[in-house]
């Protein structure tokens, strides 16, 4: 049987930052997850989560409400069906490069 090709490329850029794929790991265990959680979570400051989520979103990967709680206002993310598709392809494909 042939040995299987090493190629690292494969796995997706969007997801492979390590922030984006903390945010991707975090929404992939949970329905939907407020800024103020996921920023807890991810232990990332409120800039540099902003942007890696514009990021997932950009791709399609999540989408982000935007909602006012009493007059506070509410971010809310959650993984679209194309980010669940993704995300279980980049686990996959680590897998596929580990011989997992």
């Amino acid at each position: 049987m042939p040995e299987p090709t090493f190629d690292s490329a494969r796995l997706d850029d969007a997801i492979h930052g390590k922030l984006r794929l903390g945010i991707m790991a975090y929404l992939s265990s949970v329905s939907a997850a407020s800024f103020a959680e996921l920023k807890k979570k991810t232990d990332a400051s409120d800039g540099n989560l902003s942007v890696h989520m514009r990021k997932l979103e950009d791709a399609g990967y999540l989408t982000i409400e935007k909602s006012f709680v009493g007059r506070r206002p509410r971010t809310t993310l959650a993984l679209t069906p194309a980010g669940r598709k993704a995300w279980i392809a980049y686990l996959d494909e680590l897998r596929r490069l580990t011989d997992g």
